[in-house]
């Protein structure tokens, strides 16, 4: 059985442990996280929107001018994504596979579930109350869309069952 536990910032303590608590001794398992390409194509179109602009006349340009920010901010993601990867292997403690992936989160977490036995997940949304807000948009596609059972783990204690929202009023 292959579970993969789909890792994210704030959440992924919670997504180990399930996996340590739920997955079979046996099994693989992959842990995984999606760099979505948002913040560095932010950077290269602003950078881009920059270009044939020069410096103010009598002012050299500073240091490191002329070169794409967004590039600095993948090295970054790709940086950081390592030691959260290298960080949940530890806590696990137990071999594990490491899968970084970039692109469209909620799509490459659905096509890393393929041919998967589970797929492990936090809650990322209003994590206040009990409800479909409790799951922003790429954890509900995700849900949603899996190939495989699915464990949604709250990354916290859940909230009590006073926070429900009200049935739907009923229509004549």
């Amino acid at each position: 059985m292959r579970v993969i536990a789909w890792l994210v910032e704030g959440t992924w303590p919670a997504c180990v442990d399930a996996v340590r608590a739920h997955a079979p001794d046996d099994a693989e398992v992959v842990l995984l996280h999606v760099s979505g390409p948002d913040v560095p194509a932010v950077a290269h179109g602003a950078f881009a929107g920059l270009l044939g602009r020069d410096h103010p006349r009598g002012h050299r340009p500073a240091e490191g001018w002329g070169r794409d920010p967004g590039d600095r901010l993948e090295a970054l993601g790709g940086t950081s994504a390592t030691a959260l990867l290298d960080a949940a292997a530890e806590r696990l403690g137990r071999p594990c596979v490491r899968e970084e992936r970039s692109g469209r989160v909620e799509r490459e977490v659905v096509a890393a579930a393929e041919g998967a036995g589970l797929l492990v997940l936090a809650r990322d949304g209003d994590r206040s109350r009990l409800g479909p807000k409790s799951l922003g948009p790429a954890a509900r596609f995700a849900v949603d869309h899996a190939p495989c059972p699915v464990l949604l783990v709250w990354p916290e204690r859940a909230p009590d069952l006073g926070t429900m929202p009200p049935p739907p009023p009923h229509r004549p």
